[in-house]
């Protein structure tokens, strides 16, 4: 099996962050992807690029003449395209929608941006940390008496930017198998984050949500929900939400209900959390997972990324898979009838620039004359 997408031809624009994370998805579920990279003397060297699993690259220069007709002709036979660029950018390279969507009228035409293709910031520069900012995700974000803390960049770029345009686009074929119809999908981090914090603004409306930091039931106000120092330095997790997961957690600690406070007392949760912490701080992580596992007390330990591999539970899952020499995320949700082949390491850029060109209908002579020109390599 190849994936629930195998079938589906999708060409990729290289960018960074969010935009490689989505043709990362849908080439782990089987959509043939292939990158369009830079020159390599305007692609500078980085890290192993885990998020170009799994796909072809082919080089363009799209500054040169003919690179944008290079591009078009292989829209002709893909079912997405996906770009990252700033509003406008596309257009004046001359591979914009209007050009696509000419060249191949059933084309999903995704757009990953931070702030949209409209609105008075569009032509700004920005990162995770403003969209998130700007979207009303990271002030909740933090410790009680503190500043907001930035979440790596996984709640902007990922979460609210590659996800959402991988589901955009998702929902875009699946409209254009029904309407022979391609369209423009603008995925913009700003609301992607947004709608991350419906569950926040549902609190807020019901009454349940105090806008201030370290204050409410799910960001560490909670004494039942958070995260705790063990003797070894090493954290644990707790999310003991229900009053029957919170008996087992006092169970497990040894505590006995009738010497504290009342789970739901709000008021008597910093004292909760200091008798709590106390515990905590008595064994290591190690010896409060031997305690609390088999239970319902919803503790688990805090691992580094390093360690997540090796966990019992992720080794039974395979959540994570040897790609190369490297163990990263496997393709995720899992699918019966389906399953999405193991990830292949992530291509050379180049490497594939013929073998793809051929395959699209070029001829050797205009191969050769493309290579000549300097429009491919």
């Amino acid at each position: 099996m190849a994936g629930p997408l195998d079938g589906i031809r999708v060409i990729e624009i290289a960018a960074i962050g969010p935009g490689p994370f989505c043709a990362m998805l849908l080439a782990d579920m089987g959509a043939e992807v292939v990158r369009v990279d830079r020159p390599p003397d305007r692609d500078p060297a980085g890290w192993p690029r885990l998020m170009g699993r799994s796909r072809r690259s082919v080089v363009v220069d799209l500054k040169h003449e003919r690179g944008a007709e290079v591009v078009l002709r292989l829209v002709e036979s893909a079912d997405a395209l996906l770009e990252g660029f700033r509003p406008g950018v596309a257009e004046r390279l001359g591979i914009g929608p209007e050009e696509c969507l000419a060249r191949n009228p059933r084309l999903i035409y995704g757009r990953m941006t931070g702030w949209g293709q409209v609105g008075p910031l569009r032509h700004a520069a920005g990162h995770d940390i403003d969209y998130i900012a700007l979207a009303g995700a990271l002030y909740p974000i933090g410790a009680a008496g503190g500043p907001p803390v930035p979440p790596l960049n996984l709640l902007g770029d990922f979460g609210g930017g590659g996800l959402l345009l991988a589901f955009g686009i998702a929902c875009g074929l699946v409209e254009a198998k029904r309407s022979g119809k391609g369209q423009v999908v603008d995925a913009a981090i700003v609301d992607g984050a947004a709608l991350l914090t419906t569950i926040v603004h549902e609190l807020a409306g019901a009454g349940f949500w105090e806008e201030r930091r370290g204050a409410n039931l799910l960001d560490g106000g909670a004494p039942f929900y958070g995260v705790y120092e063990t003797s070894d330095g090493e954290h644990v997790a707790v999310g003991a939400l229900e009053p029957r997961f919170y008996a087992e957690l006092l169970g497990g600690l040894g505590l006995d209900p009738a010497e504290l406070p009342t789970q739901a007392d709000r008021d008597q949760w910093p004292e909760l959390h200091d008798r709590l912490a106390a515990a905590f701080r008595t064994r290591t992580r190690a010896e409060w997972t031997a305690v609390f596992d088999g239970t319902d007390a919803c503790v688990v330990p805090v691992l580094r990324p390093s360690e997540a591999a090796t966990h019992p539970h992720n080794q039974a899952r395979g959540t994570f898979v040897p790609v190369g020499d490297i163990s990263q995320p496997a393709p995720a949700p899992r699918f019966s009838r389906t399953p999405p082949a193991t990830p292949r390491p992530a291509s050379r850029p180049g490497e594939h620039t013929h073998e793809v060109l051929a395959s699209s209908g070029f001829d050797p002579d205009e191969i050769a004359a493309l290579r000549a020109s300097g429009a491919i390599a």
